[in-house]
């Protein structure tokens, strides 16, 4: 479906809590109804929607984590009250909790798999559980587009091989680490220049490539790694780690990391010679306010999809990026955390344009051809969204792959880092 929708009118509570119902007044429905121009052969099988009832997505998310998984859950939510019926039938949503871990993936997958009223769903938030989601999710013909999954183990090299966990029916808008990487190695090299930096990260799917990518950059400029480090994803005593870092005389650290080992970090370093003073980067997993309102953070980067959106609108409900953002703050009373709610809906309307392409109405039912949903996702190309023009790749990615480097000046004022952006990147 091209154009613009017509859109809903919404109610928010000023009170309303981020996984709450949305109180909706329809004001027009969107969807076309010839048959004729469904996608789909078949392949897949199909989701049948009878008369009375709802189209079913799932919205996989890290809600009880800090960070983007909350704010993620609630823009599917309102991306779906944006975009409105599907061909005269109403869109419900769920939310499952990843708990942004392999097992979280794999328990929440496989209750989706098993459930094939679902036409399909928005998730994961975290990599690592995405790799375990994934292949359940997609091995039962359902799809799933991610708004922040960004380890390319998911999708691809960028030079057309298959990371090792790409999976046909998988897809996203958050950017490929492969180009975070690029991005934090050109900064400390050529804005500051770094010749000789450190890594660490915490060994798993997200941290551990995002740190490789960094490394194989860096040295690519010419730079060198004077060591890298790996902690446990809850390891709070990191001095050891950081004293062997701080050996060598790197000129910089970029810490690709989880909360915990992050806060570890910047509330030690201070004690360990060699790494005190030195700039220190971290990645856009730790881009919440939990962790900015540390005083010990004042000073340090972060690498971040940009999130510079201006007047930027998603072509499938017709919202600009301040209204969505309006929105987003009148239903949760806050600004969003993390980094990645434009992708939360562009991933969304994306979904929803798929299921509206492949859905034919069969009498007071509808239909919906999985496969149809799929060809509709690897047919985008220069689509307008919130976060830029979107167009995906054979292997998912969708993204626009620009990345800022954000200096984070003040602790007690995280939305002004969110923007003060002091390097960009785009491939």
């Amino acid at each position: 479906m091209g154009g613009v929708r017509a859109r809903r009118s919404i109610r928010w509570g000023a009170s309303m809590a981020a996984g709450a119902a949305l109180a909706l007044v329809v004001v027009a429905c969107g969807g076309g109804d010839g048959a004729a121009s469904a996608l789909g052969d078949g392949s897949l099988g199909s989701v049948e929607v009878g008369a009375g009832e709802s189209v079913q997505i799932r919205s996989l998310q890290a809600t009880t984590e800090v960070g983007s998984g909350p704010t993620n859950d609630l823009m599917v939510r309102i991306a779906v009250a944006d975009y409105g019926p599907i061909h005269g039938f109403e869109v419900n949503v769920e939310s499952l909790d990843e708990g942004c871990s392999p097992e979280g993936g794999e328990a929440s997958g496989s209750l989706i798999a098993a459930d094939a009223s679902v036409a399909g769903v928005v998730g994961t938030t975290c990599s690592v559980a995405a790799i375990a989601a994934a292949p359940l999710v997609t091995g039962a013909g359902m799809t799933m587009i991610s708004p922040s999954n960004t380890s390319p183990l998911l999708t691809s090299d960028g030079a057309g091989v298959p990371g090792p966990h790409f999976h046909e029916g998988y897809w996203r808008t958050a950017g490929n680490d492969l180009y975070q990487g690029a991005a934090v190695a050109r900064f400390l090299y050529d804005r500051l220049g770094v010749t000789a930096a450190a890594t660490v990260h915490t060994g798993d799917a997200y941290t551990e490539s995002l740190a490789a990518a960094f490394v194989a950059n860096f040295e690519r400029l010419g730079g060198r790694i004077t060591g890298t480090g790996e902690l446990a994803d809850e390891q709070t005593d990191v001095a050891a780690t950081l004293r062997n870092l701080a050996a060598d005389g790197p000129q910089a650290l970029f810490m690709s990391v989880s909360l915990t080992v992050g806060t570890a970090i910047v509330e030690q370093r201070g004690d360990v010679p060699g790494l005190a003073d030195v700039p220190l980067v971290a990645n856009e997993g730790l881009l919440d306010r939990v962790f900015m309102s540390l005083p010990q953070t004042a000073g340090i980067y972060f690498s971040s999809p940009n999130v510079r959106f201006g007047q930027n609108t998603n072509q499938g409900t017709g919202a600009s990026a301040e209204e969505v953002l309006a929105n987003y703050r009148d239903a949760s009373g806050a600004d969003p955390d993390g980094a990645f709610w434009g992708h939360a809906y562009d991933a969304t309307v994306l979904l929803l344009e798929a299921i509206n392409a492949a859905s034919a109405p069969d009498g007071d039912a509808l239909s919906i051809d999985r496969a149809g949903v799929r060809q509709h996702l690897s047919e985008v190309s220069d689509y307008q969204g919130i976060t830029g023009a979107l167009t995906c790749d054979a292997w998912g990615d969708c993204g626009s792959q620009r990345i800022d480097i954000v200096e984070h000046a003040d602790p007690a004022d995280i939305t002004f880092t969110r923007t003060n952006v002091v390097y960009e990147y785009e491939p």
